[in-house]
């Protein structure tokens, strides 16, 4: 299931031995593009044959009415409400904490630039529906939205059959429960395209008005819609299968490294989970363990299909330097550390999206309950990326404010680089100010 791949002694270029999932969104570029034309041109009515073409059931309405919403949540187990609770007031903590400062510089006298955080005025968050239910994602985009002060909040996941053509109940509890009151039952490339062109009705009326950006996960139709859309409105990123990468030594355990790569293997067949280690015996031992739990684990053909990837392995290295070296190259979504010394480790780690420090810390908390944010960039985009949090809902916004001194002091200077530019009215315009 999952092999051991030796790389001590090879002189390999690291970034390129590494196992990932192949994802080519070129591949499905024919397939969206008419599809987001389609509800560009077609609106409301667009989206609702698309619902019933590719989730076999036409919505009553494209919005989930309140008292759907509100029903949701009184039906929810009690169990699931209370762990939502949690989830919700721990990423809270964190994700205030995230709110960067404001400030006033004032590089002259009478002069004054202030640099001040603006949030996006309208959000479309999706949520997926295809082989898992996800309330945890509608916390995780919710709650930094809601923290960077977004004042609309519109949330899209797929129409299910079995909920009379509805999101399935759990994603709705979840909004609900966070006071979001907009929700659509869209799903797929059509639903990134009726956030970015907004939809119509038949009439003329607006159905669903435009955002300014899109986030949340996806499959592969999603991310390529995301990436045809860009430019009209923002993306947080292209969501590739999800990852994990286990930075080991022999002091590790190898029956938790494996419930690890079992845990994440579940999620879909192209989900990455590999090894790296500096001891022969650990990759063994994790080998072994991987085999006796996956055998018993739910999902046993979508978890073997993951493990038997190309995209999974257990790599053996020469020394913790080299197992390190390779975490950086590949930045993984998620990386685990658990080794004699985890914090100095840590301290080296450049690329990752997050990293779970110890044994007690498995990715799966991240994905619920940690106070961390779930949503991170896959493929190696840890590189120059970050996972979302508050700023990704918010913008930079600098205001300039000089008075007449203030502006006296530097006119020489903008009329000496205006000239130099070739701009003489830069220079004009200063000079006008000083008859």
């Amino acid at each position: 299931m999952l092999t051991l791949t030796d790389l001590r002694g090879r002189d390999v270029d690291v970034a390129h031995a590494l196992p990932r999932a192949d994802q080519d969104i070129s591949a499905t570029v024919d397939t969206v593009t008419p599809i987001l034309e389609q509800v560009r041109t077609g609106g409301a009515e667009a989206l609702l044959e698309l619902s019933e073409r590719f989730d076999g059931v036409r919505p009553a309405s494209l919005r989930v009415p309140a008292e759907v919403l509100a029903q949701a949540l009184a039906g929810l187990d009690p169990a699931v409400r209370e762990a939502l609770e949690a989830l919700i007031m721990r990423a809270r903590d964190v994700h205030t904490a995230q709110f960067p400062p404001g400030s006033m510089v004032s590089p002259g006298p009478d002069a004054q630039v202030t640099n001040r955080w603006v949030p996006i005025q309208r959000v479309g968050l999706y949520v997926p529906g295809g082989q898992a239910v996800y309330p945890s994602s509608v916390v995780m985009n919710v709650v930094p939205a809601q923290v960077a002060g977004v004042p609309q909040l519109a949330i899209a996941s797929p129409p299910q059959k079995d909920f009379g053509g509805w999101p399935h109940p759990t994603i709705l509890a979840a909004a609900h429960l966070l006071e979001v009151d907009e929700v659509y039952a869209v799903g797929g490339a059509q639903a990134v395209g009726m956030f970015a062109y907004g939809a119509l009705e038949a009439g003329g009326g607006v159905a669903v008005p435009p955002v300014s950006l899109i986030t949340g996960p996806g499959n592969i139709y999603v991310a390529t819609a995301k990436r045809a859309v860009q430019g009209v409105v923002g993306i947080d990123a292209e969501a590739g299968p999800t990852e994990i990468m286990v930075l080991a030594d022999h002091t590790a355990p190898a029956d938790l490294i494996a419930a690890d790569l079992v845990s994440q293997a579940e999620h879909d067949e192209l989900a990455s989970a590999v090894l790296v280690t500096d001891s022969p015996e650990l990759a063994d031992r994790v080998i072994a363990q991987v085999q006796e739990q996956a055998a018993a684990t739910r999902h046993l053909d979508r978890v073997k299909q993951s493990l038997g990837g190309r995209q999974s392995a257990a790599l053996v290295v020469e020394s913790l330097d080299a197992a390190v070296e390779v975490a950086n190259a590949y930045g993984a979504e998620h990386l685990e550390i658990m080794t004699g010394d985890d914090d100095a480790v840590a301290e080296r780690i450049h690329n990752a999206g997050a990293v779970f420090i110890g044994p007690y810390t498995p990715v799966s908390l991240g994905d619920y309950c940690a106070g961390s944010n779930h949503v991170l960039p896959t493929g190696g985009a840890s590189r120059y990326s970050s996972g979302l949090n508050v700023t990704s809902f918010l913008r930079s916004q600098q205001v300039i404010r000089y008075g007449q001194q203030g502006l006296a002091q530097v006119a020489a200077h903008v009329e000496a680089l205006a000239a130099a530019e070739d701009l003489p009215a830069h220079g004009d315009a200063v000079r006008a100010r000083f008859p």
